[in-house]
């Protein structure tokens, strides 16, 4: 490494930069980490509320897992509809409004949207076998290091593909949605075959996207504001690709 009294002020501008990027994008993978601890531990709460032993339960699953009061309330009621779609509207609610937020209450809100998230996908530790999350959480995670990993490193200006992979996503939600009542098993398929390979190229994406946001000129709490968004836009993409991954390669319970 070059010794900094040597350098011009040219040179020292750009080490400068490059240590206040590594340090936003820090933030935002911590962020983002920390989100998907809150979610891990409020899904995991949540299930053990639910389950109930056979002989105190008040309700079963379609796969015969006993529930609590509790569990019945969430899973076989209309409030599971409440439950399913608040994550979706906190997104929306939280991307409109996170530039007029103080930045602490912008990383509160996204702490409380993890927790939310964590709530919506308990279910998904009833219809899968622990095992079989886990490694799914493995092989997610390893995915998407990869993919973020190129994002950041390459030279290759991915907005077209950015462009392309949003139109996807919408044929994706407008698919999820119908089949929700088809309940075509060969369509779950497609939807989540193509749901991987959408959620993959938009983590690096994403990765690039929340990159090119950083300015060096940014006063802390901006910076605290985009490190929050970008933690938003990784933490979705690794959410939904664990969740068609799962879908593909998880073992039922």
């Amino acid at each position: 490494m070059q010794d900094p009294r040597y350098m011009s002020s040219t040179q020292t501008q750009a080490v400068n930069i490059d240590a206040g990027l590594r340090s936003y994008m820090l933030g935002v993978y911590n962020h983002m980490t920390i989100g998907m601890a809150i979610t891990g531990f409020f899904a995991l709460l949540i299930k053990n509320f639910a389950v109930a032993s056979s002989e105190n339960a008040v309700g079963y699953l379609s796969n015969g897992i006993p529930l609590t009061n509790f569990g019945w309330a969430i899973y076989g009621s209309p409030l599971q509809w409440l439950i399913m779609l608040a994550p979706l509207g906190m997104v929306f609610w939280l991307s409109a409004r996170v530039n007029s937020m103080r930045p602490t209450s912008a990383r509160n809100m996204f702490y409380i949207f993890a927790a939310v998230m964590g709530i919506s996908l308990s279910s998904v530790l009833l219809v899968y076998t622990g095992a079989s999350v886990v490694r799914v959480f493995f092989i997610t995670a390893a995915s998407f290091s990869a993919l973020s990993i190129y994002g950041y490193t390459t030279k290759r200006d991915l907005t077209g593909l950015g462009s392309f992979l949003m139109m996807g996503l919408v044929g994706l939600i407008i698919a999820s949605i119908v089949n929700i009542f088809l309940q075509d098993g060969m369509m779950q398929f497609i939807i989540s075959v193509l749901g991987v390979l959408i959620f993959a190229g938009l983590t690096a994406y994403d990765t690039q996207s929340i990159k090119l946001m950083y300015r060096a000129g940014d006063d802390q709490g901006i910076a605290l504001k985009k490190s929050i968004m970008g933690a938003l836009r990784l933490y979705l993409d690794f959410i939904n690709m664990f969740i068609m991954l799962l879908s593909l390669l998880g073992n039922r319970e």
